[in-house]
């Protein structure tokens, strides 16, 4: 009974732009079908099918939906991106995408498929429960749900002040440029907001193929996507460990415990960003150096921290005064205001105190309530070092501190006597789960330490297993001045060039071994390095190749071997798995690319059937759809050095690889078929060195 009610939901939803509301959706089963409630709340929770919205009404007597939620019809089947005749076998429908976009103008001409009754396609709709679907209803459920269809919003339009936000692609941009909030319905602003809440001209080109009737609905269709996508990103996103609430509990659900100091021990962030992380400040732009510019997700910024207050209109966030002097203060842990008057800092814990005039008292900052003046208060930071190799300059350092009963701070690790945690672990603990409980022991006392309190805030704290006392523990970064960093900025090239020349393959040319940066070798046909030519032209057979370049960029190649080894330690000590693979993009992307390595948020997505990362490819001849020709009528694609490792098949809502079954440990990459993989993607760029640069017609 439920899968003939499942289906029959489908169908309705399907013919309903994908979408209704509950109590819409139940009329019209009772009134048509008969279907009893209880039935339909079955099909309702099965979230392989359905995503829901949730509403705002109260809940309907004996029911656990709300009348007004919004219900979207969910599939993870999805089109094949290759050329007609190019796949043989795969989980992807062999259809044109105009056809199913409703605008393909060849008809019975098109070389690309417009029949469901292929034996291929036919069986995959068997397969996922789709094969009572109409042409026009499986359009509909595709069209919301496989990201390939749709042009993407533009996340740089959506960021900052400008006319055009972020982006400083204003007439050229192949994404949109309209209020992300708009399609997703939960714009606060509405007439007044900034961004544009229609499609320009601009934007209707990328609407190219759609019929008249998909292009009036691309509000229903947007909305349907980000609300999938929603349900998706907070699955992907959940933290690997179970959150500890009680020492009772079973053995695979106690807190984490540290044995012994491993500063070594690789560290894997549960909840990445999923657009990259806006607060977030690039490195390479410190040092000048970003080749991605406008386009870079990161922010850009002269120092490796950035004081930032919240606008009245409670959306932008300008720079506060005095930032240097605000994060020296934040780096003491005794400090908790940016106010370096003592008396005054007391304000900071005993607010109702008059001690002095308040005409007299300059504003600052609550590092506990993080506010300035009333109004919230954000620092934006360099990576955490423990993400980076130990050569890497201008990554914030963090430091963990423990509160005595005197009241002096002491830095954990450093404090006299044998404890098994320090500074550095529990930034990796920290960053890999910060809901964890991490038991630990200093001297004869064993003590479980608190990322968040009992109220769910960052309010930290250990307390000692036998007494139960507890003591405050605080995170701060270790303090750089304005001056530091031009110190390290000039100090680093001295360092990196007495690095250089270990660490790197003994076949590089050493006249070419940069001390920032990268540079190409060009290689000739006697060099071994040029048998990469066989493998591009295995499946690339008629392409004339113009030149083969060796990348050499020392600091890529560093951060890749360190974390090869880290992924070797974190597989017991076996050897990861490595491949080179084929990477199309264009070439205003190459300088980029060459200098701070692939990252899919500015390097142009290629396709998301699998993941939303860096995609890498078996064949040449897959990539070469994503090569873009340039006023040379020339192509570009990479070959990348990737540690792919251990995968798993993939899915177009992975923001990173899933769990292993029955561990916390997370699988290295994603793949399109695990018996036979073609596609690789990559969620960290660190696991890509990017070797050789082939110029082609």
């Amino acid at each position: 009974m439920a899968s003939a009610v499942a289906k029959l939901v489908f169908n309705i939803l399907c013919d309903n732009d994908g979408c209704l509301e509950v109590s819409q959706l139940n009329a019209k089963l009772q009134s048509g079908f008969k279907v009893k409630l209880a039935d339909l709340g079955s099909v309702l929770f099965d979230d392989g099918k359905i995503a829901i919205r949730e509403g705002k009404q109260s809940f309907a007597p004996g029911g656990n939906t709300r009348p007004d939620s919004l219900v979207v019809a969910k599939t993870s089947l999805r089109l094949c991106q290759r050329k007609a005749g190019e796949c043989t076998r795969c989980d992807g429908l062999h259809l044109c995408r105009y056809f199913v976009c409703g605008g393909c103008t060849f008809g019975a001409t098109c070389k690309n498929p417009h029949s469901l009754d292929s034996p291929h396609n036919a069986e995959l709709l068997r397969r996922y429960g789709l094969q009572q679907l109409t042409e026009k209803q499986l359009s509909q459920l595709l069209l919301q749900n496989d990201p390939f269809l749709l042009p993407e919003v533009c996340p740089h339009y959506n960021k900052g002040d400008g006319p055009f936000g972020s982006c400083g692609f204003t007439t050229s941009c192949r994404k949109l440029h309209v209020c992300q909030h708009f399609l997703q319905d939960d714009c606060m602003f509405g007439s007044r907001c900034k961004r544009r809440h229609t499609f320009d001209e601009q934007g209707m080109k990328l609407f190219k193929g759609f019929s008249q009737g998909n292009i009036q609905s691309l509000y229903k269709i947007y909305r349907n996507k980000f609300i999938i996508a929603g349900q998706h990103d907070s699955q992907a996103a959940a933290p690997v460990r179970p959150r500890v609430t009680s020492s009772h509990q079973s053995p695979s659900h106690r807190p984490t415990q540290i044995n012994s100091r491993s500063p070594s021990q690789p560290v894997s962030p549960s909840k990445p960003n999923i657009d990259g992380d806006g607060n977030e400040i690039c490195l390479y732009n410190i040092r000048k150096i970003c080749g991605f510019k406008e386009k870079c997700v990161h922010v850009h910024w002269n120092l490796p921290y950035k004081w930032e207050v919240l606008n009245r209109d409670g959306v932008t966030w300008k720079d506060l005064p005095d930032m240097e002097e605000i994060e020296k203060a934040y780096s003491d842990p005794a400090c908790n205001t940016s106010c370096m008057d003592p008396l005054l800092s007391m304000m900071g814990m005993f607010p109702t105190l008059n001690l002095r005039s308040a005409s007299n008292i300059k504003q600052h900052v609550d590092f506990k309530t993080m506010t300035y003046g009333g109004s919230a208060v954000r620092r934006l930071s360099t990576v955490s070092s423990v993400l980076h190799p130990p050569h890497f300059i201008l990554t914030t350092q963090w430091i963990w501190y423990w509160k005595e009963d005197n009241g002096s701070w002491v830095e954990f690790g450093q404090g006299g006597g044998d404890t098994t945690v320090t500074s550095e672990t529990l930034e990796k603990m920290y960053l890999a789960d910060k809901d964890a409980e991490i038991t630990f022991q200093a001297g004869r006392h064993h003590y479980k330490l608190h990322f968040k309190d009992a109220e769910g805030t960052q309010q930290m704290y250990q307390q000692n297993l036998k007494h139960q006392t507890k003591r405050e523990v605080r995170r701060r970064p270790r303090f750089v001045s304005a001056q530091d960093v031009k110190d390290l900025k000039s100090g680093s090239s001295h360092s990196s060039s007495s690095l250089t020349a270990e660490h790197i393959p003994p076949h590089w040319d050493k006249k070419a071994l940069p001390d920032l940066g990268y540079k190409l070798v060009l290689l000739s046909r006697s060099e071994p390095d040029y048998n990469i030519e066989a493998d591009f032209r295995s499946t690339m057979p008629c392409s004339r190749i113009e030149s083969i370049q060796r990348i050499q960029n020392p600091s890529l190649w560093k951060v890749f071997q360190w974390q090869k080894d880290q992924m070797q330690k974190r597989n017991g000590g076996k050897a990861v798995c490595e491949r080179l693979l084929f990477h199309g993009t264009e070439e205003n992307l190459v300088d980029p690319i060459c200098d701070q390595n692939f990252d899919w948020r500015m390097c142009g997505v290629h396709g998301t059937a699998y993941g939303r990362g860096s995609y890498f490819a078996r064949d040449a001849s897959y990539s070469d759809k994503y090569s873009r020709v340039g006023g040379s009528l020339k192509k570009i694609m990479f070959v990348a050095r990737v540690l792919v490792g251990e995968y798993t098949k993939g899915r177009s809502s992975y923001v990173r690889p899933p769990s292993k079954p029955g561990s916390k440990a997370l699988y290295d990459s994603c793949v399109d078929s695990i018996s036979k993989p073609s596609i690789f993607v990559i969620f960290e760029k660190q696991q890509i060195y990017p070797e050789y640069l082939i110029r082609y017609r």
